[in-house]
């Protein structure tokens, strides 16, 4: 296992003096301090939390109580509905609590990051591919998992290529429809034994038997109350509650991937590789600006809901900040790029970011090598 963990391992370049991390840290900390603001979450986070919340929760209590009995269309629009709820929960409250941004108490971020558990995911398993392995080695081939969707998808040019794979721009939109049903029913119980084989577990505090069985049971409940209570208490029969069940899947599944996908696999996308020696060129900082990009900075409504995430390269050098501070911050992160010589990636649109995610997904499938 000790050998597994080691051959994980990557070296990036020493950051250097008067680096560009330094420079950044500096001004963003200052602009905190200026403005004697908090980096975590503020009067416009709670609300948001609350109506995220709602998004998910009050369609469910419409579909239990039978409220949604009246109509079978009113039925499946309040599984959609939760549907979106996920995504606003998944990208706005548990995605800054588990990084331990959205407030400095640790009880307060445990609980709001364990949202997950009850929208059919698991917390633990989150931490480690997304807060470790992506964060970390964001855009490397067999280290950041949200760039492995298997055979089916090409997402490196150091992933090897199909035959299949000319075609993924177009069948890749139907597989993110299925993303988040593959997530919750057999991914996390795959990505345990990956990461107890690689001694990720161990450094979380867990034993594979104690993560198997709190996996398992966090199932059962989620079966339980989202599938077993509609079914009995709905007013409408299992098939139509388990076709809500599986759409409300297929509206997270797609637009959790449309959003988190523009942000690293596009043509700006640096896609370096490590030495033999499994050394970096660049620093950790570089190399995240350079395989990260921001989309839609003007879009309200997109900042609004999906917690920030469009402002990726803000999220990857200060994961800790709440999202709510990233179109400030934003600016200085631009500013001491350019000061430094470093591209800072902006697409003007969600829809011109969603375009060139296509198209890098066409490139992918065509050539070997970019």
């Amino acid at each position: 296992m000790a050998e597994t963990v080691k051959k994980q391992i990557v070296k990036f370049a020493p950051r250097g003096n008067n680096s560009f991390y330094d420079d950044v840290k500096s001004s963003v900390n200052a602009y905190f301090e200026q403005n004697n603001i908090s980096p975590n979450a503020n009067s416009s986070m709670y609300v948001k939390t609350v109506a995220m919340i709602s998004l998910y929760f009050v369609p469910y209590i419409v579909i239990v109580s039978g409220l949604s009995e009246v109509n079978v269309w009113f039925f499946y629009a309040m599984w959609l509905l939760m549907g979106v709820g996920i995504v606003g929960i998944g990208t706005s409250i548990m995605h800054d609590s588990n990084h331990g941004a959205y407030t400095t108490n640790r009880a307060v971020n445990h609980f709001l990051g364990s949202l997950l558990n009850i929208l059919g995911g698991y917390s633990l398993n989150w931490k480690i591919q997304h807060n470790i392995l992506h964060h970390t080695y964001t855009n490397i081939e067999g280290l950041d998992e949200d760039i492995d969707a298997g055979s089916g998808l090409r997402m490196s040019p150091d992933k090897p290529l199909l035959p299949f794979h000319k075609y993924q721009h177009i069948y890749a939109w139907f597989m993110y429809c299925l993303m988040n049903l593959y997530w919750i029913s057999v991914k996390d119980y795959k990505l345990l034994f990956r990461y107890s084989k690689q001694g990720l577990l161990k450094k979380q505090n867990r034993t594979l038997g104690q993560a198997l069985l709190e996996l398992s049971a966090l199932k059962v409940l989620y079966v339980a109350y989202v599938i077993v209570i509609p079914v009995l208490y709905s007013g409408f029969a299992w098939q139509q509650v388990v076709i809500g069940f599986v759409a409300m899947h297929i509206v997270a599944g797609f637009a959790l991937a449309i959003i988190f996908q523009p942000a690293h696999v596009v043509e700006t996308s640096d896609f370096s590789s490590p030495s033999e020696d499994r050394r970096m060129e660049n620093s950790w900082a570089i190399h995240q600006i350079l395989n990260t990009a921001d989309f839609a900075p003007n879009n309200k409504l997109v900042c609004w809901f999906i917690g920030g995430l469009n402002f990726q390269i803000e999220h990857h050098l200060f994961p800790h900040i709440c999202h709510v501070h990233y179109p400030k911050i934003a600016k200085i992160v631009a500013r001491v790029a350019q000061e430094h010589n470093i591209p800072y990636q902006v697409m003007p649109t969600f829809r011109s970011a969603i375009i060139a995610h296509g198209k890098m997904l066409k490139r992918l499938g065509e050539n070997e090598k970019l």
